[in-house]
Formats: structure tokens, sequence, C-alpha cells
């Protein structure tokens, strides 16, 4: 697997940019890891814990070079996380996660 994901408010991603390291959102924060998916967990993902939600982009994240740790959680299934800050040159940022007309994020074609 070459890539790794992660969701999160447009002004998060802002604010990373602007501090120069990614700390993570509110619940990576409480967690103390930052929670990522793969591209074949991000629909789940985006349906359990974003629903809905405006104002979100995703972010692409090369994991060469992170200490990815792969834990399971929802059943059973492993998911990447970091127990540090995310460094911005690890990241690819995709874009604004939008709507469809029935209330899903559309994910981008490059995943």
């Amino acid at each position: 697997m070459r890539y790794i994901y992660k969701v999160c408010d447009q002004s998060l991603w802002d604010q990373a940019v602007n501090v120069g390291y990614f700390a993570g959102a509110e619940i990576d924060l409480q967690d103390g890891y930052i929670h990522f998916s793969t591209a074949t967990q991000l629909p789940d993902t985006l349906a359990k814990h974003f629903a809905g939600r405006i104002g979100l982009c995703l972010l692409r994240v090369d994991p060469t070079g992170l200490a990815i740790t792969w834990e399971p959680a929802r059943g059973g299934d492993l998911f990447p996380h970091l127990y540090d800050h995310l460094p911005l040159s690890a990241v690819e940022p995709l874009g604004a996660l939008v709507l469809d007309a029935r209330g899903v994020h559309q994910l981008p074609s490059q995943l």
C-alpha cells in the first residue's frame, strides 16, 4: 500500500500549514494518536464519523519514514495510526470533500 488517508476540517489543515505540522483533530488528541484510513476503509470512515459534514478536506499521506502502527478497530480491521505529529512533507492535500445530492462525500478519482 502506497498511501494512507486523513479526513479533517479544512480549518485544521490550514492551521497545520501555518504551524508547520499536523498535530491531529480533536479525536486524535483525545486518543493520543492520529487516525488514518486506507483507501478501502475511507468510505466507511466517512459514513461513520463524518456523515453530512461540510468543510472537510482529504489528505493523502505517504507513510514512508513514519512510525505507523497498524491496530485493530472497526470489526477487527487493522487501521493505521501515528503516535506523533504528522510532518507536512508526508502530506499531499487532495482538496475539499463535497457532498452529492444524497449527502454522501465524493472521493477524488486519484485515490
